[in-house]
């Protein structure tokens, strides 16, 4: 795969690995300021171009790229796969989630953002008025490593489909996906800037934020997601705010244990259990604590990290090998129970799956994103008591709630942007409903009405259609028409109760 040409006089490359075995699987260029800078200004240019097009001409184009993906599908598997260590099966997944996305921002956007009157005031009765929601222009986006086509396009498909041009900054783990989505939308548009994907590091990342973009998508963590914010502050660029979770599955005495049992294995060790909202913790009545802990345990017993056919993948990122390991080697330190996995099943780039319980609630195993595939269960005494652990934390991401009734009274006490009933993070796979967090887990939305709206501002107009019989904003007003209005008023809002 051929990245896209720099324009720095003298680029510098850097390689991507795959987290597997270690092989080179690409190089690309490090865009340095310049380049970030050339490429906003190129959109800027196209942009004008893309907003002209209209709704229904922007849905065409974005049906054509959603075509291209679909057929090409499984090369951008395959590079997915490269460079995330993930089964190739699971990167056909992520795909599949982002093309219904896609599909849903290009053909709700106009529903969604444009222009519809809105009615008048009393007072304001001769002014027809009407609302719309406008571009930006361009839009930066800067997209994470574990799912790198479903996660970024979640932005990228809301953004363009709300009329503004798009420049992407893809994890420096998982550039290649990046190029091969910007190179098949220039597929569908001849080429014009409308998608452009710099490669580069954090440096990239941060002369985006500096840039004159007008916002910034990002989904990060938390701590990175401090510094994009620092960013983009020097400009007041505004920001949207995907960023880390400690999510929770709660099981209820009347839940499905098999079925809990399940979502909770895949919830929290898919993708290595570097998900933002996979399941790192799991609070269990204690009526049904050893019959869950049975379910569980089975099904996990023969569950490998590995190479192909494994179930689970590599860490992808070096670095948080080390997170794992010292969260599992704390809460062991502490007096949790190993029931699958613990301290030695970190291994190179693989973590066995790992399952504690007896672990205390500020152990950094259960207050810390741990990112890797290990489950903390906890025995509760009743829901009430899951309830406040799950809210104790600084993060408010998404939750799993497993029963057969009371669900959504437990739902909608959980601090969490978003929560799904007795099955695993369904409310991110729906595309009209919104996704993002509270607290640490970030602000603004993604995906919906809410996903489409996050990309525009709103823009207010009113046109005067006859002179009004109580002129309001005018030196001309006399005593009379104050008095008209005082009396108005006394009736309209003093005689309430």
């Amino acid at each position: 795969m051929t990245p896209r040409p720099s324009t720095m006089d003298a680029p510098t490359f850097f390689d991507v690995h795959d987290p597997a075995t270690g092989a080179v699987v690409g190089r690309y260029p490090i865009a340095d300021a310049t380049a970030v800078e050339a490429a906003v200004a190129r959109a800027e240019t196209a942009a004008v171009w893309w907003r002209a097009l209209g709704f229904a001409g922007r849905a065409r184009l974005l049906d054509r790229w959603r075509a291209e993906i679909t057929r090409g599908r499984a090369e951008l598997a395959h590079v997915v796969a490269a460079e995330t260590g993930k089964p190739i099966s699971d990167a056909r997944l992520e795909i599949v989630m982002a093309l219904e996305h896609l599909k849903w921002a290009a053909r709700n956007a106009e529903r969604v953002l444009g222009s519809r009157p809105v009615s008048p005031s009393l007072l304001t009765i001769d002014h027809a008025c009407r609302l719309e929601y406008r571009p930006f222009g361009v839009v930066g986006v800067i997209g994470p490593w574990n799912y790198p086509v479903f996660t970024p396009l979640s932005s990228i498909s809301f953004a363009l489909a709300a009329g503004n041009t798009v420049v992407f900054k893809p994890s420096e783990y998982t550039p290649g996906v990046g190029v091969w989505l910007a190179q098949a939308f220039d597929r569908v548009t001849g080429e014009r800037p409308i998608l452009q994907t710099v490669t580069g590091d954090g440096a990239t990342g941060a002369a985006l934020c500096r840039s004159r973009v007008g916002k910034i998508g990002f989904t990060g963590s938390t701590e990175t997601g401090k510094r994009v914010m620092a960013a983009c502050a020097e400009r007041l660029t505004p920001v949207l705010m995907e960023c880390g979770g400690k999510d929770a599955l709660l099981v209820a005495a009347d839940a499905d244990l098999g079925a809990a049992a399940d979502a909770a294995l895949w919830g929290g060790l898919a993708n290595a259990g570097q998900t933002c909202l996979g399941v790192e913790r799991i609070y269990v009545h204690t009526e049904v604590y050893d019959a869950f802990l049975t379910e569980l345990l089975d099904r996990a017993r023969d569950l490998r990290a590995g190479a192909a056919p494994a179930e689970i993948g590599p860490i992808t990122m070096p670095k948080q090998l080390a997170v794992i390991r010292r969260h599992i080697e704390d809460a062991v330190a502490r007096g949790a129970t190993v029931l699958l996995g613990g301290p030695d099943a970190v291994r190179g780039q693989f973590v066995q799956p790992t399952i504690l319980t007896d672990v205390p609630e500020d152990a950094a195993a259960v207050v810390e994103e741990t990112f890797g595939p290990t489950l903390v269960v906890a025995r509760v005494g009743s829901m009430d008591e899951a309830i406040e652990k799950v809210n104790a934390t600084e993060y408010g991401l998404g939750a799993t709630v497993f029963a057969r009734r009371g669900g959504d009274a437990i739902a909608d006490r959980l601090r969490a942007g978003g929560t799904s009933i007795n099955a695993f993070v369904a409310h991110a796979t729906v595309p009209g409903l919104p996704l993002g967090g509270v607290g640490a887990s970030g602000f603004g939305r993604v995906h919906g009405p809410d996903g489409l709206r996050e990309f525009t501002y709103a823009k207010a107009t009113t046109r005067r259609r006859f002179p009004s019989p109580l002129p309001l904003t005018t030196f001309a007003r006399g005593v009379r028409t104050d008095a008209l209005i005082d009396r108005l008023v006394g009736v309209r809002h003093g005689r309430i109760g």
